[in-house]
């Protein structure tokens, strides 16, 4: 009873808060974020720390070490933080902007505005640095924050929110705007996801489990990606020193996330060519391929794992990778749109026309020519920092920035107009 309302008590506060954030000035929200930037440098030792801990107790538990990774908070990630919030700070703020003005026959002069959503929840899982970006974003965009982050990552979640929010108000953040629940009970989440009428959006960020009972038991909208089974497709007519960099790349970069490349199709044309030399490259660097049966014919002197059909739908986060041999492109679009989960999928070839169709006909929140399904990202999309991808259709698709956590409102000017 205590927890839920305590839980309560800070959904009721943010959305009090909502209410002035959506109306700080440009200047002063940029001055805030500097300043939380700012803070996060000077802060590093002490977030490092902390991050010691919950990788200590990860280790621990045994936990996999793509989990593991995700966790870790090394120099780079910090300073990609601190980028990350002074990459927002340089954005043009999207609250008050009119996108649409239109004068009516009868005088009416009717202006469609961008608003903040509201109060926001973040639930996520794992990864520290979603603290930072979700703050970064919901404060530019002016709206109150509620995070709720996974047991995993407790210790540095709670010291990156205290560096930032406690700056932040020392800059003149309004109080309450930014919230962290600090428990790891996960009553706490029910309680959040049945507070609608003071929430006004639930993100969710982190395994399919965990977004799948997210979605379940909400009463408030919620945006998000079950998971990301990701393809990249060689096509006949790619260059395949390309193919090879690209695929190696969306696999083997960091396997631990949403967009890294899971599925490996490759036209029958070239699949002798370009196999022993990727796989070769892939095995070097700890990747466990499973094949279709005429990749582990090409393979054969590796010895690959058969695919079963549960590969083709696996999001492995991990270095593993399901290759399948393709009679055209046909089937390999029809692969994906089976199996694909409107993620990120990617073709390489040389050829206008097939580009297109790919394009055309691939129904993925993000779909590439000629690159690595791992730019799908907010800060990548020059979005500053990404509070979350989606893959539904309505309202946002895609990594989610400024502009995505905005709506919107209708302004009308009159002159004494009354209808008839």
């Amino acid at each position: 009873m205590e927890l839920k309302k305590e839980v309560k008590n800070i959904a009721v506060a943010a959305k009090e808060a909502s209410r002035t954030l959506g109306l700080l000035r440009s200047d002063l929200k940029n001055a805030i974020l500097k300043g939380m930037a700012d803070a996060l440098v000077k802060s590093k030792s002490y977030i490092t720390k902390a991050n010691e801990k919950d990788l200590r107790k990860a280790k621990r538990d045994k936990l996999p070490d793509a989990l593991i990774d995700r966790l870790r908070l090394t120099d780079k990630r910090i300073s990609g933080m601190v980028s990350s919030i002074l990459g927002v700070a340089k954005l043009k703020d999207p609250v008050g902007v009119v996108e649409k003005m239109t004068k009516r026959p009868n005088g009416l002069l009717i202006k469609k505005m961008k608003v903040p959503i509201g109060t926001i929840c973040v639930i996520y899982e794992s990864r520290p640095n979603v603290t930072a970006d979700c703050m970064a974003l919901s404060l530019k965009s002016g709206n109150s924050l509620i995070l709720r982050g996974g047991k995993e990552a407790i210790n540095s979640n709670i010291a990156i929110f205290d560096v930032l929010s406690k700056a932040a108000t020392r800059k003149g953040l309004p109080r309450n705007a930014l919230n962290m629940i600090k428990v790891t009970d996960r009553k706490a989440v029910g309680v959040l996801l049945g507070l609608d009428g003071i929430i006004d959006l639930i993100i969710p960020r982190g395994g399919e489990s965990l977004i799948k009972e997210v979605t379940k038991k909400s009463r408030i909208p919620v945006i998000k990606h079950y998971k990301g089974v990701c393809h990249v497709y060689v096509d006949e007519k790619a260059d395949l020193s390309t193919a090879e960099s690209i695929a190696y790349n969306a696999k083997v970069q960091r396997p631990g996330v949403c967009n890294a490349m899971e599925t490996l199709l490759v036209h029958r044309s070239v699949a002798a060519r370009f196999l022993p030399s990727m796989a070769k490259k892939l095995k070097t660097a700890g990747v466990e391929m499973r094949g279709c049966p005429f990749t582990r014919k090409i393979l054969r002197k590796m010895n690959i794992a058969t695919a079963k059909e549960s590969d083709w739908h696996a999001e492995y986060l991990d270095l593993i990778l399901s290759v399948k041999v393709v009679k055209s492109l046909e089937e390999a679009i029809d692969h994906i749109t089976r199996y694909g989960t409107a993620h990120s999928d990617a073709i390489v070839t040389k050829d206008y026309k097939n580009a297109m169709e790919f394009l055309e006909r691939v129904d993925s929140s993000a779909v590439y020519v000629n690159a690595s399904t791992r730019f799908t990202d907010g800060y990548e999309f020059g979005k500053g920092a990404e509070i979350g991808i989606s893959t539904d259709k309505l309202h946002a698709r895609g990594p989610m920035g400024l502009e995505e956590l905005t709506t919107y409102k209708y302004v009308i000017f009159g002159n004494g107009q009354i209808r008839k």
